[in-house]
């Protein structure tokens, strides 16, 4: 994208050159089908394998608890629908929350179809769950606890050790959706007791159309994918070898360079917040201002829609974004916004700007200087405006 700063790191991120370097040879050399026996196909397995390797210890598990996929939806579809058929010989009843993605949300809905029960636990102005609440919510039919590590909308930061430690000390499986958290957070899946856990190679400057499962070993799950023997039997179609490649590579650099890196993340998160805060009259922080992630900027300004200041950034050479890509094509507001209780019109008025690796001083202050006259624009033009 020539001349365009990119604020939307949430939604997807930049390949990096390293990723790109170690990829290529699986698209162009070392082509051959891993489940082969010839020197080729070993070759390729054996980059799956350390790639399994590096996913593994970047979440502090074993490399065999790693299953790869197409996505991190796919991820969570496999988690929640699989283990919710094995063990539905205990029980029917499904945790989560009100403002989880829509591959958790969205799962959770199709099994209603099919006779299990779904609490959905609210949150509250921050985005956080009440562990009262989920521990009220067990019953002695509930099979499986999901709630996400980190919101893709305000950045909000659960505390995932406590919701495991709670799921543990009454034997329910714990899946955790941690696409925008690994990478980016210190996530170990045995300190935060972690069953299984989704994750995805676009949103840590890996290739889109590659992601992983954890599955903690001795938790019982079925296939999701039917049909030869790949990833222990258990995930079958030919695997994506350059792909996983690029997201164990991915997932390695983010891990040795999460403390640096994260820290001018956040600072430039900060600066950004600060800014638009100080300069935009009538703008609120969306979410929980330290329990966050460290490159989320979720804003709402009022009298204006969050459409129309994307257009305008656009038309500046910045692209940001309004809430999740997954349903921006959607007229209605935001249901993780919705969930804090917040009014339509705001909601309507949300910006979302997420700061990653290749971000720049001097691109924050590009935004920082364009966002206000923008929306004094737009509130020039509004009836609510008044202003």
């Amino acid at each position: 994208m020539p001349d365009t700063i990119y604020f939307d790191n949430a939604a997807t991120t930049r390949v990096s050159d390293e990723v790109f370097e170690a990829m290529t040879p699986f698209l162009k050399e070392a082509y051959g089908n891993p489940s082969s026996v010839y020197r080729a196909a070993r070759e390729a397995k054996n980059a799956v394998e350390k790639a399994r390797e590096q996913v593994a210890a970047a979440i502090g598990a074993k490399p065999a608890e790693i299953f790869f996929t197409g996505s991190g939806t796919e991820a969570s579809n496999w988690a929640i629908i699989s283990a919710a058929e094995s063990y539905r010989g205990k029980g029917n009843h499904i945790i989560t929350s009100n403002f989880e993605h829509h591959a958790v949300l969205n799962t959770c809905k199709y099994l209603e179809k099919h006779g299990f029960e779904v609490t959905y636990l609210p949150v509250d102005k921050f985005g956080l769950i009440s562990l009262e609440d989920l521990k009220n919510a067990i019953r002695p039919e509930t099979i499986l606890i999901s709630i996400m590590y980190a919101n893709n909308e305000i950045g909000t930061v659960q505390s995932v050790a406590e919701i495991g430690a709670v799921a543990g000390a009454n034997d329910i499986i714990f899946h955790t959706d941690a696409v925008q958290a690994v990478g980016h957070l210190p996530v170990n899946v045995v300190k935060d007791c972690i069953d299984m856990l989704s994750l995805s190679a676009h949103k840590i400057h890996g290739p889109k159309g590659v992601g992983a499962l954890y599955v903690r070993s001795g938790v019982k799950l079925p296939s999701f994918i039917h049909g030869g023997s790949q990833e222990k039997g258990r995930r079958a179609g030919t695997e994506n070898v350059a792909g996983i490649v690029g997201l164990g590579v991915a997932a390695q650099l983010a891990a040795e360079k999460m403390e640096e890196e994260m820290k001018e993340v956040r600072r430039l998160r900060d600066k950004i917040l600060d800014g638009i805060l100080k300069t935009v009259p009538d703008s609120q922080i969306n979410g929980h201002r330290e329990k966050r992630l460290p490159g989320n900027v979720s804003v709402s300004f009022d009298y204006v829609e969050g459409e129309s200041i994307l257009l305008m950034l656009d038309m500046k050479g910045i692209a940001a974004s309004s809430g999740s890509a997954c349903t921006s094509g959607s007229l209605n507001p935001s249901h993780v916004l919705m969930a804090l209780g917040m009014p339509h019109e705001k909601a309507h008025g949300s910006l979302r700007v997420s700061v990653g690796r290749y971000n720049t001083e001097e691109e924050a202050d590009k935004l920082i200087a364009e966002i206000g006259p923008i929306v004094q624009k737009l509130r020039d033009m509004s009836p609510l405006s008044g202003r």
